[in-house]
């Protein structure tokens, strides 16, 4: 019987060859080249210490006939080699002279990128990046620095700006982030030449805002790692950048207030960062020792002064007002009878939404939510989502929620909305001009 050529494969099948196991190396015999080694470039390091090579282990004898290398005490042996591993993976925060910043920003003579904030966009070591730079609070030691850097530059979002490294200078540090293409929140809600124009003018938009910004929150909070208390202290429409084509945001900014000695962390594994290395001498224009934006800063940091993961949910709170209102935080009009400024918050006006009366809540919430979204929105989400802002900017932080629950129930949100969204899409008709 003629078999097919499977068939003769399957009844008599290839040995399959062995691998070729590399000889062993002596230990007088040179080890070969890795090619997990980084290109050498021009960074220094804020350590002295020579650094560990991976290539290292490859002198270390193999077992027999398993194929692993031993060593006189293993536990060391790999605990050395993950962490010259680590070392050399592209994640490692570089370390920029000051003359590299001065050179890429024209000794800070090139236009900034930012009125408002000391930043230029240039080039570093071939990466398009946006250079901001800040006062120290309270100087971290050195060894102190590093640990942070290399633990925020290892964060890893979609919705978080990288941290690409630093350099210091004197009172003042200079954190080099990747730079994104977009526009800010605040310009996307609020065109001052034509106010009637938003580009988050549906739904959906806002919602993919609103979502990709609390799990941001939700991961700088509770999941970058090493038990650490991250606070980010920054948080603002300004500050959160909205991306093309499918308007999702990224948060700027992260590790700016632990970089600046801005936060205490409390935490072993960094060494104690509580303990501050050097003070500066107090100036007058930081005579609160701490900076916050009118609007977003909870009731308890403007009498302390001292940021909690509480206060970054109060700021996002706000922020979530101003994605469904599309109106600022604070107000000021000027009342010609009692000659007077007028204070309106966005807080109080979506307390009285919700408070109900005349009209209902829902019939409120049309009225108050941004216009032009021309009423096209599932205001049951709307509601809940209202309620959801109101809770997070709660006068007292202990009745505030958690992160992770705000982040759960804005993704919930965010389905409902997609559901609502597809079932009132009209269908797609085909039109043909040509003669017929």
């Amino acid at each position: 019987m003629c078999k097919t050529k499977m068939a003769t494969n399957a009844s008599s099948p290839t040995p399959t060859p062995r691998l070729q196991q590399r000889p062993t190396q002596s230990p007088r015999t040179s080890s070969p080249r890795s090619t997990l080694r980084p290109n050498p470039g021009p960074t220094t390091s804020f350590s002295d210490k020579p650094s560990t090579s991976y290539a290292s282990t490859a002198s270390a004898p193999y077992s027999g006939s398993t194929g692993y290398r031993l060593s006189s005490d293993t536990s060391i042996a790999s605990r050395t080699s993950l962490t010259s591993l680590r070392d050399t993976l592209p994640e490692n925060p570089h370390i920029y002279d000051f003359s590299e910043i001065c050179a890429a920003t024209n000794n800070f003579l090139a236009k900034r990128h930012s009125s408002s904030t000391p930043c230029w966009r240039c080039t570093l070591r071939g990466a398009d990046v946006i250079v901001f730079q800040r006062k120290f609070i309270r100087k971290l030691q050195t060894n102190q620095l590093q640990q942070l850097l290399s633990v925020v530059c290892r964060s890893h979002h979609v919705s978080i700006i990288k941290l690409l490294g630093a350099s210091v200078s004197g009172d003042h540090i200079y954190l080099v982030y990747d730079f994104v293409n977009g526009a800010s929140l605040s310009d996307c809600l609020r065109n001052k030449n034509n106010p009637r124009f938003t580009v988050l003018s549906t739904w959906m938009s806002r919602m993919q805002v609103a979502t990709d910004l609390a799990h941001a929150l939700d991961y700088i909070h509770n999941k970058t790692g090493l038990n650490i208390n991250f606070v980010h202290n920054r948080i603002k429409s300004s500050g959160i950048i909205v991306t093309e084509p499918s308007f999702n945001a990224r948060v700027c900014h992260f590790g700016t207030a632990q970089l600046c000695g801005e936060i205490d962390l409390e935490n072993e594994q960094l060494g104690e960062i509580s303990e501050i290395g050097e003070k500066f001498p107090p100036s007058p224009a930081r005579s609160r020792q701490f900076e916050g934006v009118r609007g977003y800063m909870a009731p308890e940091f403007q009498a302390s002064g001292v940021a909690t993961q509480r206060s970054d949910i109060y700021a996002f709170g706000v922020v979530l007002l101003e994605l469904l209102s599309g109106e600022e935080p604070l107000k000021f009009k000027y009342d010609e009878k009692t000659r007077e400024f007028l204070r309106t918050s966005v807080i109080e006006t979506a307390r009285g939404v919700v408070d109900g009366g005349d009209g209902g809540v829902q019939g409120k919430l049309r009225k108050w939510v941004d216009q032009r979204l021309k009423d096209s929105f599932p205001v049951d989400v709307a509601e809940k989502l209202t309620r959801v802002a109101l809770e997070c900017v709660h006068v007292d932080p202990d009745k505030r929620p958690n992160m992770g629950q705000v982040a759960g129930k804005i993704s919930k949100f965010y389905l409902k909305s997609r559901m609502w969204s597809d079932s009132i899409k009209v269908p797609d008709l085909t039109v043909s001009l040509g003669p017929r």
